[in-house]
């Protein structure tokens, strides 16, 4: 088998998770079906999951869901409805780790995206992989500068403890706790999402 099979054949056992089930309470409509460059934010994320060198990517809804699904080729990718978005982010997380792993039969890892980050890109989920495959530490998050967050690529040896989280408490919890067992990839523009209207106003004139 060629390293480039090799590299193909591993990819294929990561899964991607898109967290897309909030009700954007900040803004007048979901900010899931903002326009940027063209698309919604949430077909751009979609699209980049989807070019990414990994396996099978699953989306979760929860508000909005049944307008949300407008914008997704179900034929390419696994949408699943957290019925209890409301309790908070860790409902969705572990939403969408227990579909991809019922899904894939064979999965070492899962990268987590958020459907608010206009400049994510298949490039930095790829960089990500890489990283973990050169430096063997089972997290690898994105790197804004000042902070860590998603993207963020988690081993299968975290699931059990992805699946403890409660509330609002997302995966930067466990990345806080296991600084020793994380590596980064630069990703200043991560810093970027959109909250507020004047968040999307921003990045419109940019």
């Amino acid at each position: 088998m060629s390293q480039k099979n090799k590299l193909s054949s591993l990819n294929d056992r990561i899964g991607i998770v898109i967290l897309a089930a909030g009700n954007s309470s900040r803004l007048d409509k979901p900010k899931q079906l903002l326009l940027f460059k063209g698309k919604t934010l949430l077909r751009h994320v979609i699209n980049e999951a989807l070019h990414a060198d990994a396996g099978d990517v699953v989306v979760v809804l929860g508000a909005d869901a049944t307008t949300l699904m407008n914008e997704i080729d179900t034929n390419r990718v696994t949408v699943i409805e957290n019925t209890e978005w409301e309790k908070g982010m860790a409902t969705s997380l572990k939403t969408g780790l227990k579909a991809v792993t019922e899904q894939m039969k064979q999965i070492d890892g899962v990268i987590f995206m958020l459907c608010d980050q206009p400049f994510v890109s298949s490039d930095i989920l790829n960089s990500i992989l890489k990283r973990h495959r050169d430096t063997g530490k089972p997290i690898v998050a994105s790197n804004y500068g000042e902070a860590t967050g998603p993207p963020a690529f988690f081993h299968q040896s975290f699931f059990e403890e992805l699946m403890l989280l409660k509330g609002d408490e997302g995966a930067r919890k466990i990345i806080q706790q296991n600084r020793d067992k994380v590596e980064t990839v630069l990703f200043p523009e991560g810093s970027i999402d959109i909250d507020k209207k004047e968040d999307y106003e921003s990045l419109v004139k940019e």
